[in-house]
Formats: C-alpha cells, sequence, structure tokens
C-alpha cells in the first residue's frame, strides 16, 4: 500500500510556472506507475500524464504536450509535475495516483490507479 501527498498548489498568473509534487510512503514506490490527473470544478477528472516505474517513459493530454513535464525520483519516492505557459483552463485540482498492476505502465484511465492523494488546487488567473 501507498500514500500519496501532493503539494505546490497555487494562484498564479496566465503563462507562470508552478511544479507540483507528490510524496509517496512506503519503500516500494518504483514498483509504481505514477500518473497526475485533474478536475476542473463541475467536470470530470482528466487525464494529464503518466510516467513509468522506471521513468525512461512518459504520456502526456493532449492539452499539456509540450507544456508539461512529469518526472518521478525513486530515491526520494517523489513524482512531480512541472507547468509551464500556465493557461486559465488549468484550473483544477490535481491529483496524483499510483498504479500497482505490471499490467499498467502509462495508464490514461482512472480505473488503472490503486491510490490517490487528496489533491492540491491550481488557480491560473487570466
Amino acid at each position: 500500500q501507498v500514500q500519496l501527498v501532493e503539494s505546490g498548489g497555487g494562484l498564479v498568473q496566465a503563462g507562470d510556472s508552478l511544479r507540483l509534487s507528490c510524496a509517496a510512503s512506503g519503500r516500494t514506490f518504483s514498483s509504481y506507475a505514477m500518473g497526475w490527473f485533474r478536475q476542473a470544478p463541475g467536470k470530470e477528472r482528466d487525464f494529464v500524464a503518466a510516467i513509468s516505474r522506471s521513468g525512461d517513459s512518459t504520456y502526456y493530454a493532449d492539452s499539456v504536450k509540450g507544456r508539461f513535464t512529469i518526472s518521478r525520483d525513486n530515491a526520494k519516492n517523489a513524482v512531480y509535475l512541472r507547468m509551464n505557459s500556465l493557461k486559465a483552463e488549468d484550473t483544477a485540482v490535481y491529483y496524483c495516483a499510483a498504479a500497482g498492476s505490471f499490467r499498467v505502465r502509462l495508464g490514461k484511465y482512472g480505473y488503472e490507479y490503486d491510490y490517490w492523494g487528496q489533491g492540491t488546487q491550481v488557480t491560473v488567473s487570466s
């Protein structure tokens, strides 16, 4: 089992950057594929980015490709989401998630993930 805690959210202006962090408990962090999702008010939760267990592969939603970068540090039990050129439409609660099944390498669906953090709010003013 793994517990996830996100941090780094906040209120920024359009065009600014933020880096979200997700700290994971446990000694088997490297056995989990990780992902970031977001949920805007009144909308469904959307996939943002995923990273493989070793960190050698990543996958992004089209809406963030070229602006966001997912990375992980297995020695620190952490996954990150660097967000550049933020837009008002990026405003949402951002969640990190961990997938324990080895059938999941770069999951883009919520049901592929077993554990979720509590979320961190990102608000981008235009």
